[in-house]
């Protein structure tokens, strides 16, 4: 087969936003590594992101990157809320797109999940000292009992949370990401605002659906006028809180019906993760039908993400027009060559790099 040939593969087909191409359908998924000080990338996330372009996925997504200090999940995560950051994050996108990858970043707030230990820490919330600090929420509801009580944001805060994103963007742009990803998922800040079991608020930004996606369709409106018209923006949601009275897919269609109209792109449709004890059925593609869901009901672009961890369902999914990008985690972890593998199993013929040649066969 000649090079670059896809033999109908979908998974090796490419894909284009605004003016932006893709070289195939798969992406490394955003996932936190708690390996940075005071925000600053180093080299394991340079090997970390950057061992998975040579591996051959088309876009990369950086994890959730901290908007602001008190954003941040716990004091190991990445940030980007002051300009000597973005020195790191510049060789990291060079390299990214040297590759032939496309270097993403996902913008983030956690909000009342915030000033966490790492999981392999014990992934509670640090009450004091070290790496604990001032949660913030729409309402003054602890994530746990046990958890620190958020202070409420009033309308001031808000505004500047906003300028925050905006502010991050520039910066990401700056540093050379050619996609921004808003998170709006797994029970952070954004979530918060939009779920009503964590927005009790009586204000503009409480209550109603309207009132509820306020924040969020605030912060695409504000990064999209400084996030160039060419390259896409993105929005991770999670599609349903799987709790009776809380967020749920009839209102994820809505949404993305309306960040559709307000400069989105694609949503990246992810679950759960805004309430405690909520019991999940996590099983091999459990959140793919979400992401179909959004899909035909919105004509919003998606990607599907949730334990897909072969090309033959990665394939699958996007033959059945439930998804146009799959986002891969866990499986990126164990194996950052998977889009290599994935081709020789689907028969299809990729680009390796010349200084693996000598294994392709």
């Amino acid at each position: 087969m000649e090079p670059g040939r896809t033999n109908n593969v979908q998974l090796f087909s490419p894909f284009t936003l605004r003016a932006l191409t893709f070289k195939n359908r798969m992406v490394m998924s955003p996932m936190c590594q708690y390996s940075a000080v005071d925000g600053f990338a180093n080299n394991w996330h340079l090997v970390h992101l950057g061992s998975r372009a040579v591996g051959g996925a088309a876009l990369i997504m950086q994890e959730a990157t901290a908007v602001s200090p008190e954003g941040r999940i716990s004091a190991g995560d990445l940030g980007i809320w002051k300009d000597e950051h973005i020195e790191k994050f510049r060789e990291i996108c060079t390299f990214i797109n040297d590759q032939g990858s496309v270097a993403g970043i996902q913008l983030a707030h956690a909000g009342r999940k915030a000033s966490f230990m790492p999981p392999w820490e014990g992934d509670e919330q640090v009450m004091s000292g070290p790496g604990s600090w001032q949660t913030v929420a729409p309402s003054p509801l602890p994530f746990k009992p046990q958890h620190k009580t958020p202070v409420e944001l009033d309308d001031q805060e808000i505004a500047r949370i906003t300028t925050d994103f905006v502010r991050a963007a520039e910066r990401a742009l700056a540093a050379g990401f050619r996609v921004i990803e808003i998170h709006a998922a797994h029970g952070y800040l954004v979530h918060q605002f939009l779920s009503p079991l964590s927005n009790l608020r009586k204000d503009a930004y409480g209550g109603s659906f309207e009132n509820r996606t306020r924040f969020l369709l605030q912060i695409v409106h504000a990064v999209r006028q400084v996030w160039p018209e060419g390259l896409p923006l993105f929005v991770r949601i999670s599609a349903t809180d799987w709790t009776t009275g809380g967020w749920d897919l009839e209102q994820s269609v809505e949404l993305a019906k309306l960040l559709r109209e307000t400069g989105t792109d694609l949503v990246d449709v992810s679950s759960g993760g805004n309430v405690p004890d909520a019991v999940i059925p996590a099983g091999p593609g459990y959140q793919v039908d979400f992401a179909a869901a959004v899909r035909q009901q919105s004509g919003m672009a998606t990607g599907a993400v949730g334990i897909i961890t072969s090309a033959g369902q990665a394939e699958e999914i996007l033959v059945s027009g439930r998804a146009d990008l799959v986002f891969m985690g866990r499986e990126m972890l164990r194996n950052p060559y998977f889009p290599l593998h994935a081709a020789k199993e689907l028969g299809v013929e990729t680009p390796w790099p010349d200084q693996y040649l000598r294994a392709k066969r």
